[in-house]
């Protein structure tokens, strides 16, 4: 009898341990689970910040190509209107030089 209640006893013991570390196996198993799907998660979110932010800088680099079409459509512009401006200058110094030559000429027949 003894020897019976010693034998109960043990296995009731091992049972007993091993359904606590059963219960401990899940349970670290679960917070595993749930660790994972919020790193996943985590990870979701950062590949759509980084496609929002690649859009974002592929569409600011599109503008910054327009913008420098833009600028160099402008500076030839100004180089243009520089020429002009020089070419005028000698038309308006021809002139201002032929008005005096033209008033020296008054100025001696009167």
């Amino acid at each position: 009898m003894l020897f019976n209640w010693l034998f109960l006893t043990v296995v009731i013991l091992i049972i007993a341990f091993l359904a606590f570390r059963m219960f401990y196996y899940k349970n670290i198993s679960e917070q595993e689970k749930n660790s994972t799907t919020a790193t996943q998660t985590t990870l979701e979110e950062a590949e759509n910040l980084i496609r929002k932010y690649q859009l974002q800088l592929q569409r600011s680099l599109g503008d910054i190509d327009v913008l420098n079409e833009e600028l160099t459509k402008l500076r030839n512009d100004v180089k243009t209107i520089k020429a002009r401006n020089s070419q005028y200058r000698v038309e308006n110094d021809k002139l201002k030089g032929r008005i005096k030559e033209l008033e020296n000429k008054i100025e001696a027949l009167i």
